[in-house]
């Protein structure tokens, strides 16, 4: 690990640091071919369980409605926040690669920041959505048009990558005279925008683009459950509070899970409380892996429409036999 340090570790300030030292699982280095099969596993299962719904959606004209669009995009986003972890944590398990060059790390954080904010976003779009549709069913074929729906997608597309292209040309014209040692298994911007030595601004800037998404969304998704709330409590039917409740229960359950861990992170780090390095560096884990590992099976259980027709899909056909 020393001889690692001093590789990125510079004698002055430069204006792009050649290489970034990532920092894996404490206790995992001594034998990293064994945690490779999780690793693996996760991918493979994520990619298989949200590429399943993405097909399943596209090809059944019947789930072409708004809240099937927002599942679609949801599961884009799951697949692509999984392929953007995977280089560094498969090159810290297979070769431990600990040493990233400055340019592929600010590629992967561009893209793990983008599908983050994505993910959220989509989570929001589907929190309206159910909420429009609990708390105004009769004007909400009006309200989510197809060319509403278009407009969301547009505008979820300008905050994922207009807030997030200057990022790293920020990052690479700033001057940095720290250790260049992360405090993860991959590249996340306030890590990297903590090391530089000048640019305040681009940390300030880089700090509002994360608030903007990881603060206000959440706050903006408990409204609207509040909303729901607040209209299930003067609906006398418990059959009715039973469906919305239902309708409600994968959606509320992806929020969580994805916002969750990253709560606690802040709250930890907020409040400085003594936390082992390994527990941090699971909840970091937890916070990228687990949502594209299991929303797929979430929306597979609590949707019908979705089994049936993923069943549907990858059944055997009967062939008949005429006479």
């Amino acid at each position: 690990m020393s001889t690692l340090l001093t590789q990125v570790i510079p004698n002055s300030s430069t204006s792009m640091a050649p290489t970034f030292l990532l920092v894996g699982m404490p206790g995992l280095s001594a034998a990293p071919s064994w945690w490779t099969i999780p690793l693996i596993a996760v991918y493979l299962l994520s990619a298989l369980g949200n590429g399943t719904i993405l097909c399943v959606i596209a090809l059944e004209p019947t789930l072409h409605r708004p809240m099937y669009f927002f599942l679609f995009l949801l599961s884009v986003s799951d697949i692509g926040l999984v392929t953007s972890l995977m280089p560094t944590l498969l090159g810290l398990a297979l070769a431990d690669a600990y040493i990233v060059p400055a340019s592929a790390c600010l590629l992967q954080m561009f893209f793990i920041h983008v599908f983050s904010v994505m993910e959220s976003s989509v989570l929001l779009a589907m929190a309206f959505d159910r909420a429009l549709a609990i708390c105004c069913p009769l004007h909400y074929p009006a309200l989510l048009t197809n060319g509403t729906i278009k407009k969301i997608g547009m505008v979820i597309a300008f905050r994922c990558l207009g807030l997030h292209i200057p990022l790293p040309f920020l990052l690479a014209h700033m001057s940095y005279c720290r250790p260049q040692i992360l405090t993860h298994s991959y590249c996340l911007h306030p890590d990297v925008a903590r090391l530089a030595c000048s640019g305040a601004w681009g940390a300030v800037y880089s700090l509002s683009v994360v608030l903007s998404a990881m603060a206000l969304d959440p706050l903006l998704i408990f409204f609207s459950y509040g909303l729901i709330g607040r209209v299930l409590q003067g609906v006398g039917s418990s059959e009715d509070c039973w469906k919305a409740g239902q309708t409600c229960a994968a959606h509320l359950s992806a929020v969580l899970l994805f916002y969750t861990p990253m709560i606690l992170l802040a709250l930890i780090n907020r409040l400085k409380l003594p936390l082992p390095q390994p527990a941090h560096t699971l909840l970091s884990y937890v916070h990228f892996l687990l949502p594209p590992l299991i929303n797929p099976v979430l929306y597979s259980v609590k949707m019908k429409e979705i089994r049936e027709r993923t069943l549907k899909r990858f059944q055997p056909k009967k062939v008949g036999c005429t006479q």
